[in-house]
């Protein structure tokens, strides 16, 4: 059943790889969205069904002509956490239903249990969130299987050696199309997708395993090759190392169990959730073109 009873959905960061996926998914279901850019000009690319309007996070007072008239909101927080409150107040007192793009921080699982600047910010918001009283629902994707390609492209279009610390830690990677997609159901849905929901991929697979996987779909011979943890923080630049600390401290401690796996993707679309092996097939061009943006 859908929600928007004509009205637009506001989608913030509209132009990112969740966002403009789920501004593709809206728009195919003849869905009005809003886009809210931080520059005018900045998303030529959105369909020309798509209104944008120029608006940013970090000012508050830009975002009232946004919010006009919109019942449902998808936020994507990337900015700093000091006008997160003033932006909560003025989606409670507009659209009053938001959809959060969040994290798994909440999961009893080791690997989502390390200390994590981005995992506290989440937890802020979601706090605000819950205070003004809004009617949430909180997606919660796991690790990415897109990672592999910014992780491992550079090794793959040189010698096919990827030399990556903890090999045997084991995730559970999620296909952006499937997080974009619950996100697409659960804001035009009217109440029966709300909740909190922890999306993964269907199976527990190991770093070396989805190098393999990789492999396979891209029909060559990749080697997965152990590198020390001490190594691969050094190799970091520098203003990557709260990253990669958080990274390292991630797999350690889930190396020797498996991933937390959950069901909510097939639960919630009536369909299985893609697999890395698939992901890594459809986007083997991907790691033979040229190497991704930064």
């Amino acid at each position: 059943m859908t929600a928007t009873g004509g009205r637009p959905v506001l989608v913030t960061g509209a132009t990112g790889r969740i966002g403009r996926a789920v501004v593709d998914l809206l728009t195919g279901a003849g869905v009005p969205v809003r886009a809210l850019v931080r520059r005018p000009g900045a998303a030529t690319d959105l369909p020309d069904t798509v209104e944008t309007v120029t608006g940013d996070l970090t000012e508050p007072g830009s975002l009232d002509p946004a919010l006009r008239a919109v019942d449902t909101v998808l936020l994507v927080w990337t900015a700093p956490l000091r006008t997160a409150a003033a932006v909560v107040d003025r989606l409670a007192a507009e659209p009053r239903r938001v959809v959060y793009l969040s994290a798994p921080h909440r999961t009893p699982h080791p690997f989502f249990q390390q200390p994590n600047p981005m995992a506290a910010r989440h937890a802020e918001i979601e706090r605000l969130i819950a205070a003004a009283g809004l009617d949430a629902t909180i997606v919660r994707p796991g690790m990415f299987a897109s990672n592999a390609l910014h992780w491992w492209s550079a090794a793959v279009r040189g010698d096919g050696v990827v030399r990556w610390p903890y090999g045997t830690a084991e995730t559970a990677p999620v296909d952006d199309r499937d997080v974009a997609a619950v996100i697409a159901r659960t804001l035009r849905a009217d109440g029966d997708a709300a909740g909190d929901h922890v999306l993964t991929g269907p199976e527990s697979l190991t770093q070396a395993e989805q190098v393999r996987l990789l492999g396979d779909a891209l029909g060559r011979r990749l080697t997965f090759e152990e590198l020390p943890p001490d190594e691969f923080r050094r190799q970091a630049p520098e203003d990557a190392r709260p990253a990669v600390d958080m990274l390292l401290a991630a797999w350690s401690a889930a190396t020797g169990r498996p991933a937390y796996v959950t069901s909510t993707v097939a639960d919630l679309l009536g369909r299985p959730a893609r697999t890395f092996r698939q992901w890594a097939v459809d986007h083997a061009t991907s790691f033979t073109g040229a190497p991704p943006p930064r």
